[in-house]
């Protein structure tokens, strides 16, 4: 072990101690039905007859922020012997360009869909492992308003634990995978698949196709959002002792990647299917 490595051991461990000390000060005189009588309670505000979720919105931002700031610092150390992390982020998106390339039949569609997987693999990804450090997170009551603001007793909450995140993702494939199927087929061939391979098949194509987008975002929800809820009931359970680091792990950059990796497969999947 490098003397590098044991200094972020070292460092790791005393903040992991002072979270846990803190957790444990604030949780072990609460009842379990006050400590989870919020869980899954959102902050929510309204706005022009809107519901938003602040707490998604400033997560979404620092997740583009850090994106932003990983793509200049890769653009600024690019080289022509890569260092370690540009050849981390060129085994990346070959990979993909690879998955996207075997899998879209025409040619003219697999940059836009490489571009449109890439981006989400690393929105998601990101996102997911949010959910593996301690952070600040905003708990709500049951109508919406904030309750408190809570430092270290949680991660910090990923913008992919919102299902309206998810959804809009979802959407933003399915519109693109008809919208690249017009573009290759041209409109009439298109809206004759809707029919195929009988007129009386149209319901059954339409449910089909909508399920698309619901299965998309539902997947990577439950895993995001139920882990996290799963990892807290754990931490309190256990009074933060040990498990909630191995967890907090497992389930953001674990699962967290997985999941990415398989919503944007997913998405290249859908893609590819309207251009067959």
């Amino acid at each position: 072990m490098s003397k590098g490595d044991k200094i972020f051991l070292l460092f790791f461990s005393v903040i992991y101690g002072v979270v846990w000390y803190l957790n444990y000060l604030s949780l072990k005189n609460i009842p379990p039905k006050e400590a989870f009588k919020s869980l899954g309670h959102r902050w929510i505000v309204q706005i022009g007859g809107f519901r938003i979720n602040p707490a998604t919105l400033l997560m979404s931002v620092l997740v583009i922020v850090i994106i932003v700031w990983i793509v200049l610092w890769v653009r600024r150390s690019l080289q022509m012997i890569p260092t370690r992390g540009q050849s981390f982020m060129e085994w990346i998106l070959e990979s993909f360009y690879k998955i996207v390339e075997d899998t879209v039949p025409d040619p003219r569609f697999v940059k836009p869909t490489f571009v449109v997987a890439t981006t989400l693999f690393l929105y998601i990804a990101v996102s997911n492992l949010l959910g593996s450090f301690p952070g600040v997170s905003f708990v709500g009551y049951e109508n919406g308003e904030l309750e408190k603001i809570s430092l270290f007793v949680d991660t910090w909450q990923p913008p992919t634990a919102d299902l309206n995140t998810n959804l809009t993702y979802a959407l933003m494939v399915f519109v693109i995978s008809h919208a690249f199927a017009i573009k290759a087929k041209g409109f009439w061939r298109w809206f004759k698949s809707w029919f195929e391979p009988n007129p009386i098949m149209f319901p059954m194509n339409l449910i089909g196709e909508l399920a698309k987008p619901l299965s998309h975002s539902l997947r990577l929800f439950g895993n995001i959002a139920g882990g996290g809820i799963l990892v807290f009931i754990f931490s309190y359970l256990i009074k933060y002792f040990l498990l909630p680091v191995f967890l907090w792990g497992f389930f953001g950059m674990f699962v967290g990647i997985i999941q990415a990796l398989v919503f944007s497969i997913l998405a290249v999947a859908y893609i590819s299917a309207q251009l067959t």
